[in-house]
């Protein structure tokens, strides 16, 4: 049965044993997605023969593409489908992307002639382009239903209202991210090695596969979810106290905020664990909820007069934008992996021993380790220390744990920088700077540093960050809320992309030289560049602070379920932290 707002709630569903389904479905999809896109940098220089550039440009134009479909995805799981079929139709159109693909890898005539000698390779034609994009589009369209469901279907299955659930939501945040790091570890090793070192049909065949398996694997479990129904639409209600606050804009404003309206049947389908409560914030915005003579209270125009709950769900976003915000530049300073840095890989030396050496694109598993280890120390260590000094549950907030995140990222920036020029000195020193095909004898771990210090940045910024956007939000907007949480994964990419294109553009000398240039990385200077993402994260740290510091928690009336909700005990103010 699935939950219906103003009704009893059936809370025998969902709970931990929904887990296993869930991430399983997690697992795979990242196998998917990670598999296909960790090495896909590679495959777009060497299989369609991409300049270096417009390759790094597709891929962060396409990762930003496929981090900005979740707001779409989210407006119809929250609106029309619910999170449950959202993500399974999504997943659907997410195989047929993946299938597409791997045909290309498959069939010869999808793709340019391999490179001859010394002669200029035949970059791919308009239609094994139109191939590519097309199934990168399908994938991005796909990924746009999964990613704002996932994890929210997913902390549905907890109901921290319950005093009979001990799991709580800022757990399966650590949990989540621990299982889809743990995946995309596979795919960065064991994928990565096989597109290198057996082919791509196998590489991208594989992935396409573990999609498959996702989708039965998700399907599999419905009877045992916890389904909440969609409520309508987040973004008509924001927009209907917009309107009402400026239809009412000329009215005094009351000097009683308990004379604004209420309506507890109104809001029973958007509020089913609590309402929220006023705050003296964005006071323009109350005049939406001022009753008048002209206003129906029974049956309301909800153009003109909106409840108390529903003047505060806009202004938590409001509240929320900021903080939101700040984790753009992270976003793009984490993209380079995928491209410069993986460039400089596959320019070093990568023998790991005299028999082995570790694929370029594998070279985020150094960012994947810390990440994961990062998570399991805090979860087991460092939350239990901070909570004997802070008395709180979680140990620390969401927004010192986004904040560590910022200063570490900083400094992933600034060693990447040296390293870098590490790496050109020693091309110099052995003659290689003309030569950027020849592997320059330098090891491949002075890499490590910058790669681990990423994962133990995103270890605290992303978690912190995903789980202060699911806990701020209004609860029938949390679909949406993980949506942006893509959404500024979507602009540090675009931002990335826009950032590489001006460089490129404007760091151009006379005699041909540029800080990043297409063919030869010796002769550039990418340090430069890594050095300005880091003065530019420094700027994002010090507004972050400043944020941080003014920041106000929703005030929200948590409806207790553990005894008669029409007592005052079942009740209680949560002013979460």
């Amino acid at each position: 049965m699935e939950e219906k707002g103003g009704s009893h709630v059936n809370r025998k569903k969902g709970g931990i044993i929904t887990m296993p389904f869930i991430f399983a479905n997690e697992v795979c999809e990242k196998l998917a997605v990670v598999g296909f896109h960790a090495n896909m940098i590679s495959y777009l220089t060497t299989q369609l023969h991409m300049p270096l550039t417009k390759a790094a440009n597709t891929l962060t134009n396409f990762g930003g593409t496929g981090s900005l479909t979740p707001l779409i995805g989210a407006f119809v799981a929250d609106t029309y489908a619910g999170r449950f079929w959202t993500i399974t139709v999504a997943s659907i159109i997410y195989q047929i992307g993946m299938f597409s693909l791997t045909l290309s890898a498959i069939l010869p005539q999808l793709r340019p002639p391999p490179c001859q000698g010394d002669q200029v390779c035949k970059e791919a034609d308009t239609g094994q382009l139109a191939i590519l994009y097309a199934s990168l589009l399908l994938a991005a369209l796909g990924s746009g239903g999964i990613r704002p469901c996932v994890v929210a279907f997913g902390a549905d299955q907890f109901d921290e209202t319950d005093p009979k659930q001990a799991t709580k939501t800022w757990k399966y945040f650590n949990w989540y991210y621990f299982v889809m790091g743990a995946a995309v570890l596979v795919a960065v090793t064991v994928l990565v090695y096989i597109q290198d070192n057996v082919g791509w049909n196998w590489g991208l065949g594989i992935p396409t596969v573990a999609m498959f398996l996702s989708i039965i694997a998700f399907v599999f479990g419905y009877p045992l979810y916890r389904n909440l129904n969609p409520a309508g639409s987040p973004f008509v209600r924001l927009m209907q106290v917009c309107v009402a606050a400026f239809r009412k804009r000329n009215l005094d404003m009351v000097s009683d905020p308990n004379v604004l309206y209420q309506n507890e049947e109104l809001d029973a389908s958007i509020c089913l664990d609590g309402k929220l409560l006023h705050t003296k914030h964005m006071k323009f915005l109350d005049k939406a909820a001022i009753v008048t003579e002209e206003d129906d209270i029974k049956s309301p125009n909800l153009w003109r007069l909106n409840t108390v709950h529903r003047v505060e769900e806009l202004k938590s976003v409001i509240r929320m934008g900021p903080i939101w915000a700040s984790g753009i530049l992270l976003i793009t300073a984490y993209a380079q992996q995928g491209t410069f840095s993986l460039q400089q890989a596959k320019s070093m030396d990568r023998h790991l021993t005299k028999s082995f050496q570790i694929p370029a694109g594998s070279m985020s598993v150094f960012t994947m380790v810390s990440m994961l280890s990062t998570i399991a120390l805090y979860d087991r260590i460092i939350i239990p220390v901070a909570r004997k000094f802070t008395g709180l549950d979680r140990g620390i907030t969401f927004l010192h744990r986004m904040g560590i995140g910022f200063v570490i990222s900083v400094l992933a920036t600034l060693v990447a920088g040296f390293v870098e020029m590490k790496r050109k000195q020693a091309a110099l020193a052995h003659g290689l700077v003309d030569k950027p095909h020849i592997i320059i004898p330098i090891s491949v771990l002075w890499l490590v540093p910058q790669y681990s210090l990423h994962g133990i940045a995103e270890a605290f910024m992303s978690v912190g960050h995903l789980e202060f956007l699911y806990d701020q939000a209004p609860e029938s907007m949390r679909s949406t809320a993980t949506a942006l949480f893509w959404t500024a994964n979507s602009i540090g990419n675009y931002v990335s992309t826009l950032l590489v294109t001006l460089v490129h553009k404007f760091s151009a000398g006379p005699n041909g030289s540029n800080w990043l240039p297409d063919n030869n990385l010796n002769k550039g200077k990418l340090e430069y560049f890594y050095w300005l993402i880091t003065l530019l994260q420094v700027v994002n740290v010090i507004y972050y602070f400043f944020c941080a510091k003014i920041y106000t928690f929703k005030p929200i009336q948590m409806h207790q379920k553990g005894g008669d909700s029409s007592s005052s005990e079942g009740v209680e103010l949560d002013n979460k932290v």
